[in-house]
């Protein structure tokens, strides 16, 4: 007899051979993930599989299919999907219905609007005179009267019925009228005249919000995008005062403060500013919170939103949506959302298990940064943080005094050899930082002070080193010691590429390349922490989705040639301007998130030696800042390392994550060593994943050693490669 697992066996070959032509449309397979709340990665881990392969399984124009055993398991679990979330079909309004529909949203909408309404099927309006909802065009600049574009395949109206229009509305007003315009061209009226009755309006009824992305999170409080026409309606002006502006906010004695002061609203500390929330205590576990993005305020920095504030409202609906849909609601600026995201992701407290009557207490989330605050070690104390008051004034702390880890700003002279070549070009690592906190074990907890401790790659925290015997003409690459030229490249212990002089503070992944480099390392003192984990990872691999998801829908996918790759990026920007704007705020939010972990004074009659407002935050932790841009210089050097020790080509500079290169041509293809499409493993890799590069700029030898001349030989042409213009700017941290 055979036995049950041979049974099975069979069963499953049975199943492997029915599967070769039973897998539902690309779009029936997309929509079922959606219904379920799956995430492509989700599927990807079930099938052992890549998630870009799940991408490109259901990718519309695509043809690429799963293929044995997977093709099964992935029927299986479509088959699954379509038993619990059926394709819902059209319902016919009524003769009388429809009449009203009409008498109250004027003519039904053209068959190309009806094309670019919501993916999953639109819920039957609700005729009220408090809520119509129609697709209806935008019209806020001359030109601009044109239906809403069709959103992204992802950035769909939520399945949850609760927050059943999308995560946010852009409120305009036409005609005297109001307009809510959410994500997939669906527009609701509002009949709110006042701006505590848009906020009551806004909890009551416009089913806005988004879904916790942690079990033990919160759900995401709606947003609310004012147009100039909008604040006007509600007693706003239109542009903030130079003394407004400069305190960010209104004045409390601003009658519309006042209006929602009496109809018992709050506001948080930060007043009413361009990202105002509004807000009554909690009632149980029921929040009554609206927040307000008002982009002619400033809200939506133009250095990462680009022309954002300047989309007509449906249009703006859809760009934001997006960004909601795949990141997460904007919680105010691209940094302060990045950090915001973290949180949401490994909320700081949950539900504990039941007591003895039966009743759950909040307690410590494992995994998280906590609800308090940690002090850092001193060395990773910034200048003016209390811990460093005792020091002299004008006191300059030195590299064993201060952990000092930061991204690259390195160059060099060209060598003759390079000079007789024709072009400089750059390449760029693909949200490098995001990248860098991959996977880093970071600390959890505060530090512990330790003497002569024996180095642990896997322990993180700020080790006190000497790493000047460390020697770049001979190094470990993997298994094998190389010979390299050392004044060619930078050192990858400090930012801006000088060897070390003597014993200095180091993150973990600083000290364990120099381990990696074949090179024995022993701290004299370091600040461990023991409680540590991979707290970024869910971060990155939130944001990473984003991006990837984004460029695909920009014609940019992890399934291309280098050839076809390049092609792609050229211009991609103009394939969808809008969604090219998402991307910039996703790179946007990686950055200024890395940054916030250390954010520093803003003003506020601060003085050296006091804390500021940042440092109450758990999230104020210059450790993890630290090592995240460790870990991210380090890959870049890996990278040049690899690339050297099998080509002989050495970067003319670096600047954080783009490094320049003579060659004979303009192309990364031009220096980039590919065998047969294939890129050398550890070295540079063209294509959309982060930590691949892509195309930075091409600019001549003759412009490099023209613009050196006039400007110094520091002058670091990474930092001028795209467009070869030569803008000196304070980059600042």
């Amino acid at each position: 007899m055979p036995t049950e697992h041979e049974l099975f066996s069979a069963v499953d070959a049975l199943l492997e051979h029915v599967a070769q032509d039973d897998l539902p449309p690309r779009a029936e397979r997309r929509r079922l993930r959606e219904a379920a709340g799956l995430s492509q990665a989700q599927i990807a881990q079930a099938l052992d599989t890549r998630r870009e392969a799940v991408g490109n399984w259901e990718r519309e124009n695509g043809n690429i299919e799963p293929r044995p055993p997977k093709r099964a398991a992935y029927a299986r679990l479509l088959e699954g999907l379509a038993a619990r979330f059926p394709a819902e079909s059209p319902e016919t309004p009524s003769a009388q219905d429809s009449t009203v529909q009409e008498a109250i949203a004027g003519p039904p909408p053209s068959a190309a609007v009806d094309e670019q309404a919501v993916p999953a099927p639109a819920p039957t309006p609700v005729v009220t005179p408090a809520r119509t909802h129609r697709t209806r065009p935008s019209s806020r600049r001359p030109g601009a009267e044109r239906a809403a574009a069709k959103p992204p395949a992802s950035a769909s109206v939520s399945a949850d019925p609760r927050f059943e229009y999308g995560p946010l509305a852009v409120v305009d007003v036409e005609e005297g009228q109001a307009f809510a315009y959410c994500i997939g061209g669906l527009v609701l009226d509002v009949p709110a005249t006042s701006l505590p009755a848009l906020v009551e309006w806004t909890l009551a009824e416009a089913k806005l919000g988004q879904p916790k992305l942690s079990g033990p999170g919160k759900d995401a409080d709606p947003l609310i995008v004012l147009t100039e026409a909008a604040c006007e309606r509600y007693g706003l002006p239109t542009q903030l005062s130079d003394e407004e502006r400069h305190s960010g906010r209104l004045p409390e004695g601003h009658k519309v403060v006042k209006h929602l002061t009496r109809a018992e609203w709050q506001l948080t500390k930060r007043g009413f500013g361009p990202w105002a929330r509004i807000y009554r205590p909690a009632l149980g576990s029921e929040r009554q919170c609206v927040q307000l993005c008002i982009p002619s305020w400033g809200a939506l920095d133009t250095r990462h939103w680009l022309d954002a504030s300047y989309l007509p409202p449906a249009d703006l609906a859809r760009l934001l949506g997006t960004y909601a849909t795949r990141v997460m609601t904007p919680r105010g600026s691209t940094a302060v959302t990045g950090l915001e995201l973290m949180t949401a992701l490994h909320p700081p407290t949950r539900a504990s298990e039941p007591d003895a009557s039966g009743k759950r207490h909040s307690e410590h989330n494992p995994g998280s940064l906590g609800k308090d605050p940690v002090d850092c070690a001193p060395c990773e104390a910034p200048d003016g943080h209390p811990l460093l008051a005792g020091l002299p004034r004008f006191h300059k702390r030195g590299p064993a005094e201060v952990l000092a880890e930061e991204a690259y700003d390195w160059a060099r002279p060209l060598t003759d050899d390079e000079c007789t070549k024709r072009h400089l070009v750059g390449i760029d690592v693909n949200m490098a930082f995001a990248a860098g906190a991959n996977g880093t074990i970071v600390g959890l907890g505060a530090p512990t002070h330790v003497t002569n401790p024996v180095f642990d790659p896997k322990l993180p925290g700020a080790w006190l080193v000497d790493l000047s015997h460390v020697d770049l003409s001979r190094v470990k690459s993997g298994k094998e010691w190389v010979e390299l030229d050392s004044d060619m490249l930078p050192s990858p212990f400090t930012p801006k590429g000088e060897r070390p002089e003597g014993p200095a503070w180091y993150a973990t992944p600083t000290v364990a390349y120099a381990v990696e480099l074949g090179y024995d390392v022993a701290p004299t003192k370091a600040y461990l922490r023991w409680d540590n984990g991979r707290y970024l990872d869910g971060w990155y691999n939130r944001l990473r989705d984003a991006y990837i998801a984004t460029m695909a829908d920009l014609g940019v996918t992890g399934d291309l040639t280098p050839e076809d790759f390049l092609t792609a990026m050229d211009g991609y920007r103009n394939n969808d301007p809008q969604l090219a704007i998402v991307v910039s705020a996703i790179k946007a939010t990686v950055k200024g998130g890395i940054g916030k972990l250390r954010e520093r004074p803003r003003g506020e009659g601060w003085k050296p030696g006091q804390p500021w407002r940042a440092l109450a935050r758990p999230t104020w932790r210059p450790d993890i800042r630290a090592a995240v841009i460790s870990k991210t210089r380090i890959n870049m050097h890996r990278k040049m390392l690899k690339h050297a020790a099998f080509t002989g080509q050495y970067p003319v500079a670096v600047l954080s994550d783009c490094a320049v290169y003579a060659a004979d041509g303009p192309s990364p293809l031009d220096f980039l060593p590919y065998r047969e499409g294939k890129p050398l493993p550890g070295g540079f890799r063209l294509g959309v994943s982060p930590g691949m590069v892509k195309h930075e700029g091409t600019q001549s030898v003759l412009w490099g050693e023209g613009v050196r001349e006039e400007h110094g030989p520091d002058l670091n042409l990474a930092r001028f490669i795209k467009d070869g213009s030569i803008i000196q700017t304070d980059t600042g941290e």
